[in-house]
């Protein structure tokens, strides 16, 4: 399958031949297991000692004949902090224990419940790069992932830029973007960030943000880009070309296709 390599000005400058691997079967099924498998928590938990760091007694007894029972009382074995005393006499408060003023949570979340243990297969792993990286060559994939994309005139996937894009700084860079992408995919190509409504602002999650366009560059190619996420092919993962699910918005250099060709030959 051929396909054309655009310079920074947008214009075709000449048809290469694709790798195998952007016609590879796309297994959405090993997609999803291994960004399940790579999804990272961090593990949080109450303190041990949260909560009791004081002389609360724990249950109250009620047999006769036994220092601070509460035989005859009427008083609950709720666990108890004193707060002052006299004699056999004390004026206490309940502690520790979920159903009193300012006690501990029932069920707190627990640090080893939350650590990723799930592991995936090499071969698994293959598999599901190759299918992340043909499902950004496939309109019908980066369609079903951007659906403001429907019924819009889409250039031809892979998008194949010349090299000489990673010289560009930032400026430039969204400049040469507008002209590579054409208006209707530049909206989604730049990151953008916005406060969320609702009450999640309160939950940690005050933030939300798409993942704008990927741009994945040859190993020794560099580029600084604030607007858009870079990797380049030595480390590019699942997580990269899949980010939300499969068919992520992706522009290629010229020099990742071969390294692309010559790592799934």
């Amino acid at each position: 399958m051929k396909t054309p390599i655009l310079d920074i000005n947008g214009k075709e400058k000449e048809k290469i031949e694709l790798p195998r691997v952007f016609s590879a079967e796309i297994r959405k099924d090993i997609i999803d297991r291994v960004l399940e498998t790579k999804k990272i928590q961090q593990p949080y938990a109450p303190s041990l000692v949260g909560g009791k760091q004081h002389s609360a007694s724990g249950k109250l007894v009620h047999r006769r004949h036994v220092w601070k029972s509460q035989y005859g009382r009427g008083m609950s074995r709720t666990p108890r902090k004193v707060m002052s005393r006299r004699g056999t006499q004390f004026n206490w408060i309940g502690a520790e224990v979920p159903n009193t003023r300012g006690g501990r949570r029932a069920h707190p979340p627990k640090t080893i419940s939350r650590i990723n243990t799930l592991k995936i297969n090499k071969k698994e792993m293959k598999i599901a790069l190759a299918s992340a990286i043909s499902a950004t060559a496939n309109k019908k994939e980066v369609i079903k992932k951007y659906s403001r994309l429907e019924n819009k005139e889409i250039k031809e996937l892979p998008l194949i830029v010349e090299s000489k894009i990673t010289t560009s700084k930032t400026k430039e860079l969204i400049s040469n973007l507008k002209k590579i992408l054409g208006d209707e995919l530049f909206e989604l190509a730049l990151q953008k960030k916005s406060i969320r409504s609702g009450k999640g602002k309160r939950r940690g999650r005050k933030y939300k943000e798409n993942a704008g366009l990927l741009l994945v560059i040859g190993k020794e190619e560099k580029i600084k880009a604030n607007p858009i996420d870079v990797v380049n092919t030595k480390s590019l993962g699942v997580n990269d070309l899949a980010r939300g699910g499969a068919g992520r918005l992706t522009l290629y250099t010229e020099q990742a296709i071969k390294e692309i060709g010559e790592k799934f030959k």
